[in-house]
């Protein structure tokens, strides 16, 4: 978009007052960069970068919002780690408007970085508390695919000494778990990263035979799996994808949005047609769980460069021939 040279001028000293001392300023400057919205936001962008003071930072987020523009995720996902507790929840704010983009790629994005800080451990409680309560405001059905993120740690859990948590972890890793998931979801926020490879994926393994005979406590045994292979997507680690597609392949329900965060990070083309037959069979009421297997699918495609013409695609459309060729529509 070419903006003129008046308009260039007028954006420039509307988003130099956001930085400025007077308050009453700040606000009108805000208030009329979003009347001018996308036009503005390149420069928004570049002020937020250089913005040295949490009440800057705050509210050139809080100018962004409407936009809803794909280039708020990133700056959005960084203010959630932001240690100003008002700048992490306008980040929050931010990326729910962005769970509504048409765009699936952006929504699951949003999506993605909400649920990611929910269940960091490392993450400050200002932000883990921002991203649950955006996550929480999203509609029911959404919600059945975050509950991961949303399941409260019981307070004798976040009483547990470190030392004790360093026990039920060895213990697991060992393949002795717990009596309950919520024990170990606590260590795994803590313990995860330094992990290696090879316990991660015994520790999968473990989860899913623990699923089984769960009763009751099966869904949170599921949940605290897709933690697990969060934590190995975020490593670039496809160490236990046959268990992420095996997982799709079996469920006839939408699983915990973590699942479809981790094949959107690491699945290859082995895992373009369980999602693409999760999505014939998804009813049309799962919009949320359409759009995740959506974005996954074309996050694949783009990291494995396919195209329409590609013997997978061309075989996928063969058996579902609603699929579009550059992907699934959510």
């Amino acid at each position: 978009m070419v903006i003129k040279a008046s308009s260039a001028a007028e954006i420039r000293q509307l988003v130099d007052a956001l930085s400025g001392a007077d308050e009453v300023g700040r606000e009108a400057a805000a208030a009329r960069l979003r009347v001018i919205g996308p036009r503005a936001i390149e420069r928004l962008l570049a002020a937020y970068a250089k913005a040295r003071t949490a009440p800057a930072r705050t509210i050139i987020l809080r100018v962004l919002e409407p936009i809803a523009d794909a280039r708020c995720v990133a700056p959005a996902r960084e203010a959630l780690h932001d240690p100003a507790e008002e700048v992490a929840a306008a980040g929050a704010a931010l990326l729910r408007g962005l769970v509504d983009a048409t765009d699936p790629r952006v929504a699951n994005d949003a999506l993605e970085a909400l649920v990611a800080v929910a269940l960091d451990g490392r993450a400050t409680a200002e932000a883990r508390r921002a991203a649950a309560d955006v996550l929480r405001d999203l509609p029911a059905a959404v919600q059945a695919g975050v509950a991961d993120a949303l399941a409260p740690v019981p307070a004798a859990a976040r009483r547990a000494p470190a030392a004790a948590a360093a026990a039920v972890w060895d213990e697991a890793i060992a393949g002795r778990l717990p009596d309950r998931p919520a024990a170990l979801r606590e260590a795994l926020s803590t313990h995860a990263t330094g992990a290696s490879l090879t316990a991660l994926q015994k520790l999968v393994e473990a989860i899913r035979t623990r699923e089984g005979g769960a009763g009751p406590q099966a869904a949170e045994w599921l949940a605290l799996r897709g933690a697990v292979h969060q934590v190995l997507a975020t490593r670039g680690s496809r160490i236990a994808l046959y268990d992420l597609r095996e997982t799709l392949e079996r469920s006839s329900a939408p699983l915990p949005v973590s699942f479809l965060s981790a094949l959107h990070r690491i699945g290859d083309r082995s895992c373009l047609e369980p999602l693409a037959e999760a999505h014939a069979h998804a009813p049309a009421r799962e919009a949320w769980w359409r759009q995740q297997l959506a974005s996954a699918f074309q996050a694949i495609m783009a990291r494995e460069k396919l195209t329409a013409r590609s013997a997978a695609v061309k075989k996928i459309a063969v058996k579902w021939p609603g699929i579009a060729g550059a992907g699934l529509s959510a």
